[in-house]
Order: C-alpha cells, then structure tokens, then sequence
C-alpha cells in the first residue's frame, strides 16, 4: 500500500521513475482515499471516470523516458476550470449540465505534462464567497473539523489536498479565494502575479480580479505547478512571461502593517502570526513595521469593484446560449424565470450590487471614485516596497468558523480582509500554514500570508520554504 500522507512532487516523481509504484497505483490509492473520506467533506462535485486511463497513459510515458515532474501526479480542478469533454458547473444550477468544449490553458498545460486529473472540486457559486456555502450543490466541509467551513470560494480544492484526495489542486482567487481556504485547511496556496498565469477558459468573475493558482502540502509543490501553469497566453491580453528576477541578497527585510491588523483580529491568530514572525526573525530576517495609509478602504474598494465586473461578466448566462433554459411567456420572461431560478441568492445579490453602481446615476460616484482609490492602495503598497522585500499579515482574522455561522453577508465579507488587496494591485500573495489554534476542543489550522512587488513569486517562495523550515 503506498503511503500517501508525506508525498511530495519530488519524491512522488522519484518513486515513479525509479519503479517502486506506478501511475495507476498512485491513481488508485487516490481514488480509494477519496472513497473513504469523500463522503464525509464532499470536496468532489464528480470524480473523473477515466482516471485509471490517465494513469495508464502517464505510465506509458514515464517507460518512454519522457516523463517530467508532473507526469502521474493526481491533480483536482476547481469547478469554474474549463477541461474539454468535463462538467464544469461553476458550483451554479444555471450550468448544470454544461461540458466543456475546450480545454483552460492552465489544463492543456498540465495535459501536456501528463498529470493524471481525479475530478472537479466543489466552490462557491461562479466563485462567489468565503465559505463554501454558496454551493448550489451542497456544502464542503474542513476535513480538520467537519463542523467547519473550508474557506472558499476554493473551499472544495483546498480541502482535497487538506485530507490527502489530491496530492495538489488548483482554485481560483478574486479576494482571497485561494489563500483563505488554504490558511482554514492547513494547506499552502499560491495568489500569482496578475497576468502571470492566463485566465482562458476560467469562468470569468470579476476580470480584473480574478487569477488562477495552485494548492500544496508543500510551498515546493505549488512552486512546481505554478512553473507549469504560467507564461504569456495569446488567448488572454493580459498574460505575459515572468522574467526570472535577480534573487535579493539576504538578510530580506519583511514589513508588518500592524496598524492593519491592531483590532477585529483573533487573540490566537495574532498570537501565532507574532510567533512566526519572531521565527523568521531568528532565522535571519528583518522585521520592520510599516504603514500602509488607505489600505483599510481595501474591503469597501473591493465590494464595488468585483460585483461591478461579476454584473457585467454573468450577463452572458440568460438561458439562450449556453446553460440552463426555463420557458417564460416571451423573450423578458425567459430570461426573468432561467436567471431567478438559476442564480442562488449570493449571486443575485451580487448581480444588483454591481448592476446598481455601473447605473448612469451613480457610476461615478462609486465604480469611478472606487477605482481610484484603487490606485491609491496600489501606490501605498509600491511606496512600502520601497523600503522592504515583502510584506507579511494573518491570512485571516480569525480560524475556520462554524457552517452556518456568519448568516450575515457583511460578516462573511469581512473574513477576505487580509486578503482582498493583493487582488486590487496584482501583486502575488502566499498562504503557508504556522500551526494550529484550539477552538471549542477543535485544533484548528492558521496561515501566514506573504506579499510581495509584482512578479516577486521566487521571494515569496524562499521566505515560504524558510518559515516551513522552522515549524
């Protein structure tokens, strides 16, 4: 029996080639741990059929001699990821039965690596929320506490790799939907650069906004697939190729906005935030604090921004094209009776949200006026990093809450705190577990986020690796 719970990519590969194991019997220990536990955290909305034929085409590859890191390695795809001839829902009733009829560039990548894919994760309706309870498919639940919410809205694929159902997986982030479900699960996840890693054929949620990344057990792991996934797309205008920056010499210089965080923060995640910082500090790093100005108006920015764009981007989905189709009385009705059956209530909300302040009266007042403060944010930021390498804050303000805690959509909101700004400059943001905190008898996991410039992953990645060294 292969003993899944210490693989990484490296040693994974090792095995493979040096023939202790094979693709198919990775594939089908997967498989079986998924079956056992699945039933249970319902990370999974299907799990492939043809996995074992995956596996046998990585096998043959791997005899051929032409096998690379990634060959056999058991992937799960987040449900908003285009894979040709798949389902792919986006967590919505309005997509249903909707199959794929091209492959997401992140996928052609990984096919061409020869990556076995196991199946597609549950999320937050067309990536809408913090929790994975916006499902229209039922909710995931933290394989560390099944009482709990994952995170989201990438909930689905961060608790697949938390409970061993993948060895990594990919989501997607617009406000933190990578790094919060990866910081509740106790996994590493990876925000890119904006632009770094092409977005074809990602439903589209809020396009400015929007960026496909990995999950790991190791920030190794998610530096492997992310070396895969990225690179100028031609079918997306704002990818490019990541030059490979000089490394800085060390010691790196961290800066801590503490005024960010001095209040609505967890006792024990600012307890296990400050630990990890004095670690990296005897590790070699300088810590410095800095501010951050207009940084608090990163929520309010964000929740103008995002429902605008996500309006525009789900105007597309009315029940003629593509999708979901509820005959109403005529054309108007149509679209009334296959949107308002179609859509769950977040995104219905969403929708008015964003259709309210792209309207004639009040475009300026709030799409204008918060564009521009989003470049404020973005200068506060590039000013910061003037002075330090990276800049280091909880992933959350609190661990994994309870399902069906934050009944209040504000409340929910407010978890994406720590993470919504690197989304509205573009800069990348890692998630890397530090430990757990106890909670009504539950030891529940929390994460240390890195920011860092633009087209800084290869920092953030030596400070992640350096901050696992010293757990």
């Amino acid at each position: 029996m292969i003993n899944i719970k210490n693989l990484t990519i490296s040693k994974t590969h090792t095995h493979l080639t040096d023939g202790d194991f094979s693709a198919m019997e990775l594939a089908q220990t997967y498989l079986k741990n998924i079956g056992e536990q699945d039933k249970d955290v319902h990370a999974y909305l299907e799990v492939f059929d043809d996995v074992e034929h995956q596996a046998k085409e990585a096998d043959a590859k791997i005899k051929k001699g032409d096998a690379t890191l990634l060959t056999g390695i058991p992937v799960a795809m987040k449900d908003n990821i285009l894979i040709k001839g798949k389902r792919v829902s986006a967590g919505s009733k309005i997509l249903e039965n909707y199959n794929a009829t091209y492959d997401a560039t992140v996928t052609q990548k990984l096919k061409e690596e020869g990556v076995v894919f196991l199946g597609r994760t549950n999320c937050d309706e067309f990536a809408m929320g913090s929790s994975t309870e916006n499902s229209a498919y039922g909710v995931t639940k933290n394989p560390h506490d099944l009482s709990r919410v994952p995170g989201g809205s990438s909930g689905g694929s961060a608790a697949s790799v938390s409970y061993d159902g993948a060895l990594v997986s990919l989501g997607s982030d617009t406000g933190g939907s990578i790094r919060q479900p990866a910081s509740f699960c106790g996994v590493v996840g990876l925000k890119p650069t904006y632009g770094t890693v092409s977005r074809h054929g990602l439903i589209a949620m809020a396009s400015s906004l929007d960026q496909i990344g990995p999950f790991g057990n190791s920030v190794s792991d998610v530096e492997i697939v992310f070396d895969c996934i990225k690179g100028k797309d031609v079918m997306d205008g704002t990818s490019f190729d990541l030059k490979k920056k000089k490394m800085q010499k060390k010691p790196l210089t961290l800066g801590v906005p503490r005024h960010f965080f001095e209040e609505g923060v967890d006792s024990d995640v600012l307890k296990a935030f400050t630990v990890a910082t004095e670690k990296l500090k005897d590790a070699g790093y300088n810590i410095k604090d800095i501010e951050l100005p207009r940084v608090q108006h990163s929520l309010a920015v964000y929740y103008i921004i995002m429902p605008a764009e996500a309006s525009t981007n789900l105007a597309r989905f009315d029940g003629v094209k593509y999708g979901l189709h509820i005959d109403g009385d005529d054309l108007l009705g149509d679209y009334h009776n296959t949107r308002g059956k179609g859509f769950g209530a977040e995104v219905r909300r969403r929708i008015m949200l964003g259709t309210y302040v792209l309207s004639a009266g009040y475009f300026d007042a709030y799409y204008g006026k918060a564009n521009k403060v989003r470049a404020q944010i973005a200068q506060d930021f590039n000013e910061a990093f003037q002075s330090v390498d990276a800049i280091i804050t909880p992933t959350t303000p609190s661990p994994a809450f309870k399902i069906g805690e934050k009944s209040d959509p504000l409340s929910m909101y407010l978890s994406d705190i720590f993470t919504v700004p690197a989304n509205l400059t573009g800069m990348p943001g890692l998630s890397v577990p530090t430990g757990t905190v106890d909670k009504e008898g539950s030891s529940l996991p929390v994460g240390f986020q890195i920011l860092g410039p633009h087209m800084s992953e290869d920092t953030l990645f030596t400070i992640g690796k350096d901050l696992e060294n010293v757990y």
